[in-house]
């Protein structure tokens, strides 16, 4: 039978001493040193490289950085660049709806100077027309109702007042005067001129009726709005104590008796 030889089996790092402890025999000690130098010179040039490369990383990261700040102001330019364009954009709808109302205060200023050719002489017309009026009207409250008129005349000559204002001036005064023809009044005044003048109480039913009595309550009369003159009448005392006593909320409303012009018919 043959003998078997052993087998023994060798780890990589025994092979590699083995070789490197090879390699110190083989070569002499004058060539050792120079390998010595070349190691030194390669590990020294790695460590340059590795150096150089994190500088080179360092440089790098530097870009990235500066990168993503110049890439968040771009973002940030491009939002304000939309919110500039938005509000250019209102204010281009601004000045658009600004011209369209300057064009039409414009043509309101060409219609209104029309309107003013126009409405002047109606209101001019209406003062003259109310002065008539009041004029052969029955004359109560005389003095109030002719100093309007005449305010509303010296009105319709001053410039500094607006259109508006005298029309709206005149439509108050045909306002009030309309007021007088549903109204029950009393107020005192003074009846008469010169030494016949003499202060009395006057009562006013509409325009149908305007009574007098004096404060002793002597004299009692009424206006005869056909003869344009007062007439003593003491028929009428007791329905003018009534009727003052009405108007001045001393006493109920009561049916009164009062003189009525008689109709007229038309012509």
């Amino acid at each position: 039978m043959a003998t078997k030889q052993p087998i023994f089996k060798l780890s990589a790092n025994i092979v590699s001493n083995l070789r490197f402890a090879l390699i110190i025999s083989i070569f002499p000690a004058s060539q050792l040193g120079a390998a010595e130098a070349i190691s030194d010179a390669a590990v020294n040039a790695q460590q340059a490289s590795n150096a150089a490369v994190a500088t080179s990383q360092e440089a790098i990261n530097g870009l990235v950085d500066q990168t993503q700040q110049l890439s968040t102001q771009y973002a940030q330019a491009l939002a304000e660049l939309d919110s500039f364009n938005q509000y250019n954009g209102k204010l281009q709808e601004q000045i658009s709806a600004q011209q369209t109302e300057i064009a039409s205060i414009q043509t309101q200023l060409i219609e209104i100077e029309t309107t003013n050719r126009e409405v002047l002489p109606l209101m001019e017309r209406m003062v003259a027309t109310l002065d008539q009026f009041i004029a052969a009207d029955v004359p109560f409250l005389i003095d109030e109702r002719v100093t309007r008129v005449r305010n509303l005349q010296e009105l319709m000559g001053r410039s500094d007042v607006a259109i508006s204002e005298k029309y709206r001036r005149i439509l108050e005064a045909y306002q009030i005067e309309l007021e007088f023809g549903r109204t029950l009044e009393a107020y005192n005044g003074m009846l008469g001129e010169g030494a016949q003048a003499r202060t009395v109480q006057f009562v006013r039913l509409g325009r149908i009726s305007l009574m007098y009595q004096t404060l002793d309550g002597t004299e009692t009369g009424y206006y005869d709005a056909q003869a344009k003159a007062w007439v003593e009448d003491e028929s009428y005392t007791e329905s003018v104590i009534a009727a003052l006593a009405v108007a001045r909320q001393e006493g109920a409303p009561d049916l009164l008796r009062v003189p009525v012009p008689a109709p007229q018919g038309v012509r």
